[in-house]
């Protein structure tokens, strides 16, 4: 009986290590991969996916107070003030995904009531 259970993972383990072997020989063409690679950079410089939060949107010296407020109780983080006429708007942080930004957001809110998760435009 253990002759025979030896005998099945000697082959299960031949065929896996063979399968190992083929699918390792298929990722030698490196100049395709560096090709895909830079696409991808290059796309992720025109294509801005992400979310941000947005502490305020009105008027310009309430915005810049907000900004210098937020840099103060949370320093390190990147703030982007932007006039969108008529109104201006202090947004905060890039976070991948909605779950990330709404992680941050739970934080932010405690000083900041205010504060919506915003989609990159």
């Amino acid at each position: 009986m253990k002759l025979k259970h030896y005998l099945v993972f000697l082959l299960v383990f031949l065929g896996t290590s063979a399968l190992f072997a083929q699918s390792q020989a298929s990722y030698k063409n490196t100049q395709a991969i560096a090709k895909l690679i830079e696409k991808k950079r290059s796309y992720n410089k025109t294509h801005k996916e992400g979310f941000r939060i947005q502490l305020y949107n009105g008027l310009e010296k309430r915005a810049k107070s907000t900004r210098y407020r937020f840099q103060v109780e949370f320093p390190g983080t990147a703030t982007y003030l932007a006039y969108d006429a008529p109104e201006w708007k202090i947004q905060v942080g890039h976070y991948k995904t909605r779950l990330d930004a709404d992680r941050a957001l739970n934080e932010i809110r405690e000083k900041f009531d205010g504060a919506i998760v915003v989609p990159l435009q």
